[in-house]
Protein backbone atom coordinates (compact mmCIF):
# COMPACT_ATOMS: atom_id res chain seq x y z
CA UNK A 1 0.00 0.00 0.00
CA UNK A 2 2.85 2.59 1.26
CA UNK A 3 4.25 2.16 -2.64
CA UNK A 4 0.95 2.32 -4.19
CA UNK A 5 0.65 5.67 -2.63
CA UNK A 6 4.32 7.06 -3.45
CA UNK A 7 3.72 5.90 -7.06
CA UNK A 8 0.00 7.73 -7.98
CA UNK A 9 1.53 10.61 -6.17
CA UNK A 10 4.57 10.80 -8.10
CA UNK A 11 2.51 10.28 -11.26
CA UNK A 12 0.40 12.98 -10.64
CA UNK A 13 3.45 15.43 -10.10
CA UNK A 14 5.16 13.69 -13.29
CA UNK A 15 1.89 14.42 -15.65
CA UNK A 16 1.32 17.85 -14.32
CA UNK A 17 4.67 18.97 -14.73
CA UNK A 18 4.10 17.58 -18.33
CA UNK A 19 1.71 20.06 -18.33
CA UNK A 20 3.03 23.06 -17.29
CA UNK A 21 6.35 22.18 -19.84
CA UNK A 22 3.60 21.53 -22.68
CA UNK A 23 2.57 24.97 -22.20
CA UNK A 24 5.52 26.70 -23.59
CA UNK A 25 3.81 26.16 -27.09
CA UNK A 26 1.00 28.52 -25.80
CA UNK A 27 3.37 31.64 -25.64
CA UNK A 28 2.96 32.66 -29.73
CA UNK A 29 1.54 35.70 -31.11
CA UNK A 30 -2.03 35.22 -29.33
CA UNK A 31 -0.24 35.36 -26.07
CA UNK A 32 1.12 38.36 -26.69
CA UNK A 33 -1.49 39.86 -27.79
CA UNK A 34 -2.95 38.86 -24.22
CA UNK A 35 -0.24 40.86 -22.71
CA UNK A 36 -0.28 43.75 -24.84
CA UNK A 37 -4.03 44.12 -24.02
CA UNK A 38 -3.37 43.95 -20.54
CA UNK A 39 -0.62 46.61 -20.56
CA UNK A 40 -2.72 48.68 -23.06
CA UNK A 41 -6.02 48.53 -20.03
CA UNK A 42 -7.17 51.95 -18.99
CA UNK A 43 -8.97 50.65 -15.88
CA UNK A 44 -8.81 46.82 -14.32
CA UNK A 45 -8.31 43.17 -15.45
CA UNK A 46 -11.48 41.21 -14.70
CA UNK A 47 -10.96 37.79 -14.41
CA UNK A 48 -13.77 35.34 -14.46
CA UNK A 49 -14.12 31.50 -14.63
CA UNK A 50 -16.84 28.64 -13.02
CA UNK A 51 -15.33 26.15 -10.96
CA UNK A 52 -11.81 25.20 -10.87
CA UNK A 53 -10.81 27.41 -13.33
CA UNK A 54 -12.75 30.22 -11.16
CA UNK A 55 -10.42 29.77 -8.93
CA UNK A 56 -7.39 29.78 -11.24
CA UNK A 57 -9.04 33.09 -12.09
CA UNK A 58 -9.08 34.81 -8.97
CA UNK A 59 -5.17 33.17 -8.37
CA UNK A 60 -4.17 35.25 -11.63
CA UNK A 61 -6.53 38.51 -10.05
CA UNK A 62 -4.90 38.57 -6.95
CA UNK A 63 -1.04 38.19 -8.59
CA UNK A 64 -2.15 40.62 -10.89
CA UNK A 65 -3.53 43.00 -8.23
CA UNK A 66 0.08 42.79 -6.34
CA UNK A 67 2.35 43.25 -9.37
CA UNK A 68 0.86 46.48 -10.57
CA UNK A 69 -2.12 46.11 -12.66
CA UNK A 70 -5.67 46.72 -11.25
CA UNK A 71 -7.13 43.23 -10.81
CA UNK A 72 -10.70 41.90 -9.79
CA UNK A 73 -12.72 38.55 -9.89
CA UNK A 74 -16.07 38.90 -10.94
CA UNK A 75 -18.50 35.51 -11.05
CA UNK A 76 -20.30 34.81 -14.16
CA UNK A 77 -23.16 33.36 -12.54
CA UNK A 78 -23.09 36.64 -10.33
CA UNK A 79 -21.72 39.07 -13.41
CA UNK A 80 -25.58 37.89 -15.12
CA UNK A 81 -27.65 38.84 -12.24
CA UNK A 82 -26.23 42.51 -11.49
CA UNK A 83 -22.71 42.37 -10.90
CA UNK A 84 -22.21 43.35 -14.11
CA UNK A 85 -22.53 46.82 -12.73
CA UNK A 86 -18.81 46.30 -11.79
CA UNK A 87 -17.39 46.60 -15.14
CA UNK A 88 -16.68 50.04 -16.38
CA UNK A 89 -15.68 51.43 -19.81
CA UNK A 90 -11.73 50.67 -20.01
CA UNK A 91 -12.10 47.26 -18.46
CA UNK A 92 -10.24 44.03 -20.32
CA UNK A 93 -12.32 40.70 -19.25
CA UNK A 94 -9.87 37.59 -18.85
CA UNK A 95 -11.93 34.65 -19.44
CA UNK A 96 -11.33 31.15 -18.12
CA UNK A 97 -12.38 28.26 -19.13
CA UNK A 98 -11.20 24.44 -19.67
CA UNK A 99 -14.26 23.98 -22.65
CA UNK A 100 -15.28 27.12 -23.59
CA UNK A 101 -18.56 26.09 -23.57
CA UNK A 102 -20.03 26.83 -20.14
CA UNK A 103 -23.58 28.31 -20.00
CA UNK A 104 -22.51 30.84 -17.40
CA UNK A 105 -19.70 31.61 -19.27
CA UNK A 106 -21.03 32.26 -22.77
CA UNK A 107 -24.09 34.13 -21.32
CA UNK A 108 -21.37 36.68 -19.88
CA UNK A 109 -19.22 36.89 -22.90
CA UNK A 110 -22.15 37.83 -24.58
CA UNK A 111 -23.31 40.44 -22.77
CA UNK A 112 -19.14 41.81 -22.42
CA UNK A 113 -19.13 41.90 -26.29
CA UNK A 114 -22.05 43.76 -26.53
CA UNK A 115 -20.24 45.84 -23.83
CA UNK A 116 -17.28 46.01 -26.58
CA UNK A 117 -14.27 45.35 -23.76
CA UNK A 118 -11.27 43.51 -24.77
CA UNK A 119 -11.71 39.86 -24.26
CA UNK A 120 -8.72 37.53 -23.43
CA UNK A 121 -9.92 33.64 -22.76
CA UNK A 122 -7.70 31.04 -21.08
CA UNK A 123 -9.20 27.84 -22.76
CA UNK A 124 -8.38 24.61 -24.81
CA UNK A 125 -8.87 25.67 -28.02
CA UNK A 126 -9.19 28.72 -30.68
CA UNK A 127 -12.43 27.17 -32.05
CA UNK A 128 -14.49 26.39 -29.25
CA UNK A 129 -17.35 29.04 -28.57
CA UNK A 130 -15.50 31.51 -26.26
CA UNK A 131 -12.14 31.51 -28.47
CA UNK A 132 -14.04 31.90 -31.24
CA UNK A 133 -15.21 35.70 -30.36
CA UNK A 134 -12.08 36.46 -27.99
CA UNK A 135 -9.52 39.01 -29.07
CA UNK A 136 -6.94 37.22 -27.85
CA UNK A 137 -6.76 33.34 -26.81
CA UNK A 138 -4.00 31.66 -24.59
CA UNK A 139 -4.85 28.06 -25.48
CA UNK A 140 -3.91 25.02 -23.48
CA UNK A 141 -4.64 22.45 -26.00
CA UNK A 142 -6.05 19.15 -24.84
CA UNK A 143 -4.46 17.91 -21.46
CA UNK A 144 -4.77 14.71 -20.10
CA UNK A 145 -5.96 15.25 -16.19
CA UNK A 146 -3.92 13.63 -13.51
CA UNK A 147 -6.74 12.29 -12.11
CA UNK A 148 -6.67 8.62 -11.93
CA UNK A 149 -10.33 8.53 -13.25
CA UNK A 150 -9.08 11.09 -16.02
CA UNK A 151 -12.01 13.47 -14.93
CA UNK A 152 -11.14 16.10 -12.20
CA UNK A 153 -9.48 19.23 -13.53
CA UNK A 154 -5.77 18.79 -12.34
CA UNK A 155 -3.08 19.22 -14.82
CA UNK A 156 -5.47 21.67 -16.86
CA UNK A 157 -5.86 24.13 -13.83
CA UNK A 158 -2.15 23.71 -13.38
CA UNK A 159 -1.68 24.43 -17.28
CA UNK A 160 -3.75 27.54 -16.93
CA UNK A 161 -2.02 28.61 -13.71
CA UNK A 162 1.01 28.45 -14.84
CA UNK A 163 -0.04 30.45 -18.27
CA UNK A 164 -1.73 32.99 -15.47
CA UNK A 165 1.51 33.27 -14.09
CA UNK A 166 3.21 33.74 -16.94
CA UNK A 167 0.98 36.61 -18.42
CA UNK A 168 0.87 38.70 -14.99
CA UNK A 169 5.05 38.48 -14.54
CA UNK A 170 5.21 39.48 -17.91
CA UNK A 171 3.29 42.23 -17.99
CA UNK A 172 4.55 42.98 -13.89
CA UNK A 173 8.63 42.79 -16.36
CA UNK A 174 7.52 45.23 -18.46
CA UNK A 175 5.85 47.46 -16.29
CA UNK A 176 9.47 47.81 -14.61
CA UNK A 177 7.63 46.78 -11.59
CA UNK A 178 10.58 47.06 -8.48
CA UNK A 179 10.81 45.00 -5.57
CA UNK A 180 10.08 48.43 -3.51
CA UNK A 181 7.42 48.59 -5.66
CA UNK A 182 5.97 44.93 -4.69
CA UNK A 183 6.97 46.21 -0.55
CA UNK A 184 3.98 48.80 -0.85
CA UNK A 185 1.40 46.43 -2.17
CA UNK A 186 2.40 43.81 0.70
CA UNK A 187 3.16 46.45 3.49
CA UNK A 188 2.18 43.25 5.71
CA UNK A 189 4.28 40.37 4.03
CA UNK A 190 7.84 39.62 5.25
CA UNK A 191 9.20 40.60 1.94
CA UNK A 192 7.09 44.32 2.30
CA UNK A 193 8.45 44.44 5.79
CA UNK A 194 12.19 43.99 4.74
CA UNK A 195 11.38 46.36 1.93
CA UNK A 196 10.20 49.10 4.20
CA UNK A 197 12.66 51.97 4.41
CA UNK A 198 14.24 53.20 7.55
CA UNK A 199 12.09 56.76 6.67
CA UNK A 200 8.71 54.72 7.53
CA UNK A 201 9.39 52.82 10.12
CA UNK A 202 11.15 55.51 12.59
CA UNK A 203 8.75 56.48 14.91
CA UNK A 204 10.69 59.37 16.02
CA UNK A 205 11.00 62.55 13.91
CA UNK A 206 12.38 65.85 13.69
CA UNK A 207 10.07 68.35 14.79
CA UNK A 208 7.40 66.32 16.26
CA UNK A 209 9.05 63.99 19.48
CA UNK A 210 12.76 63.61 18.04
CA UNK A 211 14.76 63.50 21.22
CA UNK A 212 17.83 65.80 20.56
CA UNK A 213 20.30 68.17 22.35
CA UNK A 214 23.12 70.23 22.49
CA UNK A 215 26.17 68.37 23.71
CA UNK A 216 27.07 71.58 25.69
CA UNK A 217 24.74 70.94 28.24
CA UNK A 218 25.21 69.01 31.38
CA UNK A 219 23.19 65.99 31.71
CA UNK A 220 20.68 67.39 34.38
CA UNK A 221 20.00 70.13 30.93
CA UNK A 222 19.33 67.80 28.76
CA UNK A 223 17.09 65.72 30.62
CA UNK A 224 15.02 68.58 31.23
CA UNK A 225 15.49 69.90 27.60
CA UNK A 226 13.49 66.61 26.25
CA UNK A 227 11.14 66.75 29.66
CA UNK A 228 8.68 68.41 27.07
CA UNK A 229 8.46 65.59 24.50
CA UNK A 230 5.21 64.03 25.21
CA UNK A 231 6.49 60.38 23.82
CA UNK A 232 9.85 59.19 25.73
CA UNK A 233 12.55 57.17 24.20
CA UNK A 234 15.30 55.19 25.03
CA UNK A 235 18.09 57.90 24.65
CA UNK A 236 19.11 61.63 23.34
CA UNK A 237 20.87 62.58 20.70
CA UNK A 238 23.07 64.89 21.08
CA UNK A 239 24.45 67.55 18.44
CA UNK A 240 27.22 69.80 18.18
CA UNK A 241 27.45 73.64 17.04
CA UNK A 242 27.18 72.86 13.90
CA UNK A 243 23.91 70.69 14.24
CA UNK A 244 25.96 67.37 13.27
CA UNK A 245 25.61 64.41 15.76
CA UNK A 246 28.05 63.99 18.10
CA UNK A 247 27.02 61.51 20.23
CA UNK A 248 24.28 59.74 22.20
CA UNK A 249 22.86 59.44 25.77
CA UNK A 250 20.57 56.46 26.78
CA UNK A 251 18.71 55.06 29.74
CA UNK A 252 21.92 53.02 29.92
CA UNK A 253 23.76 55.85 30.15
CA UNK A 254 21.74 57.68 33.13
CA UNK A 255 21.74 54.40 35.36
CA UNK A 256 25.35 54.08 35.27
CA UNK A 257 26.31 57.64 36.28
CA UNK A 258 23.50 57.74 38.80
CA UNK A 259 25.13 54.37 40.23
CA UNK A 260 28.80 55.32 40.39
CA UNK A 261 28.18 58.84 41.57
CA UNK A 262 27.49 60.57 44.81
CA UNK A 263 24.58 62.64 43.65
CA UNK A 264 26.63 65.20 41.59
CA UNK A 265 25.96 63.05 38.01
CA UNK A 266 23.05 65.65 36.88
CA UNK A 267 25.82 68.35 36.50
CA UNK A 268 28.67 66.61 34.68
CA UNK A 269 28.49 67.77 31.59
CA UNK A 270 26.60 65.31 28.79
CA UNK A 271 29.58 65.23 26.69
CA UNK A 272 31.71 63.24 29.07
CA UNK A 273 29.19 60.71 29.72
CA UNK A 274 27.35 60.34 25.80
CA UNK A 275 28.86 57.42 23.68
CA UNK A 276 30.66 59.75 20.67
CA UNK A 277 30.49 59.48 17.50
CA UNK A 278 27.48 56.63 17.41
CA UNK A 279 26.88 54.13 14.81
CA UNK A 280 23.61 55.99 12.61
CA UNK A 281 21.78 55.97 9.25
CA UNK A 282 20.26 57.21 6.30
CA UNK A 283 16.68 57.58 6.07
CA UNK A 284 16.53 56.41 2.87
CA UNK A 285 18.33 52.69 4.10
CA UNK A 286 16.32 49.74 4.79
CA UNK A 287 14.56 49.21 7.99
CA UNK A 288 16.42 45.71 7.66
CA UNK A 289 19.73 47.28 7.04
CA UNK A 290 18.89 49.25 10.39
CA UNK A 291 18.25 45.96 12.30
CA UNK A 292 21.45 44.56 10.67
CA UNK A 293 23.09 47.29 12.15
CA UNK A 294 21.61 46.98 15.87
CA UNK A 295 21.32 43.41 16.55
CA UNK A 296 25.18 42.62 16.66
CA UNK A 297 25.77 45.61 18.64
CA UNK A 298 23.30 45.46 20.84
CA UNK A 299 21.82 48.86 20.12
CA UNK A 300 18.89 49.50 20.88
CA UNK A 301 18.39 53.31 19.42
CA UNK A 302 19.92 54.23 15.98
CA UNK A 303 19.89 58.49 14.97
CA UNK A 304 18.67 58.48 11.51
CA UNK A 305 20.75 61.60 9.70
CA UNK A 306 20.75 63.60 6.42
CA UNK A 307 23.24 63.78 3.61
CA UNK A 308 25.18 66.59 6.11
CA UNK A 309 24.87 64.12 8.97
CA UNK A 310 21.94 66.29 10.88
CA UNK A 311 19.78 64.36 12.80
CA UNK A 312 15.95 63.60 11.03
CA UNK A 313 15.00 61.05 13.57
CA UNK A 314 15.62 58.29 15.36
CA UNK A 315 14.78 54.09 15.00
CA UNK A 316 14.20 52.54 18.10
CA UNK A 317 14.24 48.82 18.68
CA UNK A 318 10.63 48.85 19.11
CA UNK A 319 9.68 49.85 15.55
CA UNK A 320 11.58 46.94 14.67
CA UNK A 321 10.19 44.63 16.76
CA UNK A 322 6.61 46.40 15.58
CA UNK A 323 7.35 45.51 12.32
CA UNK A 324 7.87 41.64 13.46
CA UNK A 325 11.89 42.14 12.15
CA UNK A 326 12.68 41.21 15.54
CA UNK A 327 11.88 38.32 18.14
CA UNK A 328 11.41 40.30 21.33
CA UNK A 329 12.94 37.00 23.30
CA UNK A 330 15.94 37.44 21.06
CA UNK A 331 16.49 40.75 22.59
CA UNK A 332 15.67 40.42 25.73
Amino acid sequence: MDEQIRTTARQVIETEAGAVRAMLEAIDDQFERAVKLVLDCKASVLTCGVGKAGHVARKISATLSSTGTPSHFISPADAVHGDLGAVRQGDVVMIFSGSGESDEILRLLSIVKKLNHPVIALTSSKNNSLGRHADAVISIGKIEEACPLGLAPSASTTAMLALGDALALTVMSLRKFTAEDFAVYHPAGQLGRKLIKVREAMTFRVGENLPVASDKLTVGQVLHEVSRIKRRSGAVVLVNDQGKVSGIFSDGDLRRIVTDNDGSALKRPVSDVMTKNPKRIFADKLASEAMALMRPFRIDELPVVDENDRPIGLIDIQDLVMLKMLDVDAQS
